[in-house]
């Protein structure tokens, strides 16, 4: 199984990262942090990286379910979308919403894995069709 789902986009890396903030609004999910990795790791250690953003999207119902199933799954909540500037093209990576199945061999989370697998699909196919 791959950790992560992905696709990549021909757009430039900010219009890219608001095509992301609205498939996922559009999906349901809210953006709840936000990581500028590359502005970090310039402060922290003065490197020089593409722009790379870490959002973390969450469905506050879908989360809640799974805390339910698993009380501890709140470690790898919410899902990391990553935004991030490869060549002339900006790539868009996500968390395989399996991994809380496979990490917590919980056979409770696989319904809302694959609900929320659906929607993070379908968040990917939006911003695919949008290129």
């Amino acid at each position: 199984m791959e950790y992560a789902l992905s696709t990549k986009v021909n757009a430039p890396f900010a219009e890219t990262v608001e095509r992301v903030r609205a498939a996922l609004a559009t999906q349901g999910f809210g953006v709840v942090s936000e990581i500028d990795i590359a502005g970090t790791l310039k402060k922290k250690i003065d490197v020089d990286v593409p722009p790379q953003l870490i959002l973390g999207a969450c469905n506050a119902r879908h989360a809640y379910r799974a805390m339910q199933a698993e009380p501890s799954i709140s470690v790898l909540l919410p899902c990391n979308v990553v935004v991030r500037e490869v060549d002339d093209d900006t790539l868009v990576e996500m968390i395989n919403p399996q991994t809380m199945v496979e990490v917590t061999n919980n056979a409770e989370m696989r319904a809302v894995a694959d609900e929320v697998s659906a929607m993070l699909g379908a968040t990917l196919s939006e911003l695919e069709q949008a290129a």
